[in-house]
């Protein structure tokens, strides 16, 4: 290895040990962010239908500019501004919802604090594809991904420390709840000063050609939280899907969109990523509904985040001796049948009235739902990576990232809908049947 290819991958590690602790910072923001957000709601009088269209208004702006960002990531040299950009624009959205009293203006926190997040992980993801060999992408979204997940984790533990482990009334608990969201604010903004240019565009365009002439630079990922398993890829059984490395016409959506298996692929992933936001808006709903305290929401939460953080570690282990589509298969049955499980623990033997064994049975559901759930978004990203050509790549994942916004404006929609009538739980169990129909369409397409 030469020594301009040698300084080049210690610049590349660098900026993602800065990425990592950003994203940890962010993501720990967020998942504090989204459930007291509903207790927020909730305190201000909304119901569960209104949840549901607070929730979709997170994924407006982004289903909007999804594409455009996307593209955009592709052309700018250096992306860390961009990263920076997403920090602050976090923090704004939820500085909307600690001052807001209204719900228009908590909907339009939302929706910032949505763009936000695409911001920092279309910049953050793009950023390792560009700078990463095929091998080291294995490691760098993996890093990059399970930083997402320890941010779940954490985020929810904080949240739940802050409000408590007491049952009291919902406006009794606004003083705490907007408490919560400044501590958020403080988390994200934190991560935009680890971006603050240290080496000119100049440099970082170095790096990116170095790379290049490596045949390593890749299109960005513009997804939430996926990896690239293009070394696994080379090893596992289904690596006859793998696309040419030439494109003979410029991408299209529609083009994209009529390559065998992307639909399919896109359908899981929305389905995949509609569950995280229907636990995040819904369960500290549920939670109201059956006497469980906002701690204890937080720990439910949490636990579905560790236990992703595991399978994605072991992720790269996995894709060696399994095939994807085998493993995206148990992904959509293992948290599909898992996470219908606690809502229907919970309605039936609420903690409240004497089920205190539910909780306990309600946490084991959650380790087991967040396992298959975190394996899955990684999956389905690589799984349209190389159903494209390779100079395809960045176009399609921005079209994915699209497909994913839509999901999270309509089933939150969708949920809340279910949820009016036949309770909180209703969103969660209607989120599950979606995963359950979307392996039954993947195992009937073989």
């Amino acid at each position: 290895m030469s020594a301009r290819t040698t300084t080049a991958a210690r610049e590349s590690r660098r900026w993602l040990y800065l990425l990592i602790a950003a994203a940890i910072l962010t993501q720990g923001g967020l998942n504090l962010i989204r459930p007291v957000t509903t207790y927020k709601l909730v305190a201000l009088g909304a119901d569960s239908f209104l949840v549901g269209a607070v929730t979709a208004f997170y994924a407006l702006v982004p289903l909007a500019t999804a594409v455009w960002l996307g593209r955009m990531s592709d052309r700018i040299p250096n992306l860390r501004p961009m990263v920076a950009l997403g920090a602050v624009v976090l923090a704004a959205g939820t500085a909307a919802l600690a001052l807001g009293s209204s719900f228009v203006v908590i909907a339009i926190g939302s929706a910032v604090l949505g763009l936000g997040h695409l911001l920092f992980t279309i910049a953050g993801q793009a950023e390792i594809a560009r700078r990463s060999t095929p091998a080291e992408m294995d490691r760098g979204f993996g890093w990059f991904t399970a930083a997402f997940s320890v941010g779940q984790m954490i985020g929810p533990l904080i949240a739940g420390a802050i409000l408590g482990s007491e049952l009291v009334s919902t406006s009794a608990r606004l003083h705490d709840v907007n408490v919560a969201l400044w501590v958020g604010f403080a988390m994200t903004l934190a991560a935009a000063p680890l971006f603050v240019s240290r080496r000119d565009s100049k440099t970082r365009r170095s790096t990116t050609t170095q790379l290049g002439s490596r045949d390593s630079l890749t299109s960005g990922d513009t997804s939430e939280s996926s990896e690239t398993r293009d070394a696994a890829s080379a090893q596992a059984p289904d690596n006859a899907n793998a696309a040419p490395q030439a494109a003979p016409e410029k991408p299209t959506i529609l083009r994209i969109l009529r390559t065998r298996g992307v639909m399919s692929h896109m359908f899981a992933s929305l389905a995949l990523l509609g569950m995280l936001d229907i636990l995040t808006a819904f369960l500290p709903l549920l939670g109201e509904e059956a006497g469980i305290s906002p701690a204890a929401v937080g720990l439910l939460l949490a636990l579905r985040g560790s236990a992703s953080i595991v399978s994605r570690v072991l992720l790269p282990w996995l894709s060696a001796h399994f095939a994807r589509s085998t493993l995206l298969l148990w992904s959509l049955y293992g948290a599909g049948f898992s996470l219908a499980i606690p809502p229907l623990l919970l309605a039936a033997f609420p903690p409240a009235q004497g089920g205190e064994l539910t909780l306990l049975l309600s946490g084991l559901f959650m380790l087991t739902g967040g396992i298959f759930l975190g394996m899955g978004q990684p999956l389905t990203m690589t799984e349209i990576s190389t159903s494209v050509p390779a100079s395809w790549r960045g176009s399609a994942l921005a079209v994915r990232l699209m497909g994913n916004r839509l999901g999270q404006v309509a089933l939150p929609l969708l949920a809340g809908v279910f949820a009016a009538p036949l309770g909180p739980g209703a969103a969660i169990v209607m989120t599950s049947v979606f995963l359950v129909i979307s392996g039954i369409e993947k195992q009937r397409r073989g």
